[in-house]
């Protein structure tokens, strides 16, 4: 009887050290200012469940121009100048977020330097007209993906009426998950942002003719709740983290109005996943459920 007892310890004691290891998540974007969309979900797993958080910027962030003349003064330079901003936004951007990323608890940031031409909703124009380099991207983040033995992949929803380099940024990061033996890969989540009481619509995300990008269910798999109150008084919240990350971004003038707005991070489950992640999405955000500020 000790004999079995000991056994089915020696069974049992990895399982339970598994499941209690840290998640380790990586965020996929493609310019800096987009990981806001999910700052309070990223702040929490590093601060309350001491996860491990990195991040991917795919573009250098130089097309970011057209309302920067706010932070002229700032920065002593015309960046509302597209020739001024192509030879310095990507660094002062790059800047704006590594201070978000303090904030939040960025641990690595991989910088992939794509070319941010301008705003189009034409996924094909990315893909196709070689403004990226599509294949070398994909292989680095195939390498990013395999080396951090990440458990969760964060994105902005593909979806046809968003910036093309978002959904080319998350749909690129899933393609790239495919190079990783089917036992390691990543559960890749699409994120939207809502006010109280409102879903996006399923039928609205994913790409119809990018099979990849498909949303499983007719709602989100987990939400994280922004509004929820603590401290003294419960006078604060997870906005609070959420806008000082937009604050961190002064080099984009209409960012800033986002400051205050959208209450829920939407948590989509892809398709494409591998088996046993919607168990494991679960869970993560069970326990940030209990681990939060009370």
């Amino acid at each position: 009887m000790k004999n079995l007892f000991l056994c089915l310890t020696l069974l049992l004691v990895p399982q339970l050290t598994l499941a209690q290891d840290p998640p380790r998540v990586l965020a996929v974007i493609a310019h800096p200012d987009d990981e806001a969309a999910f700052a309070g979900t990223l702040y929490a797993i590093n601060h309350h469940l001491n996860g491990v958080v990195d991040l991917v910027l795919v573009t250098d962030g130089s097309g970011g121009y057209r309302y920067s003349m706010l932070a002229e003064p700032i920065y002593g330079l015309k960046l509302s100048d597209e020739k001024v901003a192509r030879e310095y936004l990507p660094s002062i951007r790059r800047k704006e977020l590594l201070a978000s990323g303090k904030i939040v608890g960025i641990r690595e940031y991989y910088f992939l330097d794509q070319h941010d031409h301008h705003y189009t909703t034409d996924v094909k124009e990315v893909r196709e007209g070689k403004i990226w380099d599509i294949d070398g991207t994909r292989r680095q983040l195939a390498d990013i993906i395999e080396r951090g033995k990440y458990d969760f992949i964060f994105g902005l929803v593909p979806r046809p009426d968003t910036h093309a380099h978002h959904s080319t940024a998350t749909m690129l990061a899933l393609e790239a998950r495919r190079a990783v033996p089917k036992d390691k890969r990543p559960i890749a989540l699409g994120v939207t942002v809502v006010a109280p009481g409102r879903v996006s619509k399923p039928a609205d995300l994913g790409l119809k003719d990018y099979p990849i990008t498909s949303i499983e269910d007719s709602k989100p798999i987990a939400e994280f709740d922004r509004t929820r109150t603590f401290g003294p008084k419960k006078k604060l919240n997870y906005k609070i983290i959420v806008d000082w990350v937009i604050a961190a971004h002064k080099s984009q003038g209409t960012m800033q109005l986002f400051a205050g707005k959208g209450e829920q991070e939407q948590f989509w489950y892809f398709k494409s996943n591998p088996e046993g992640g919607r168990e494991k999405t679960i869970s993560l955000f069970e326990k940030l459920e209990h681990s939060l500020y009370k």
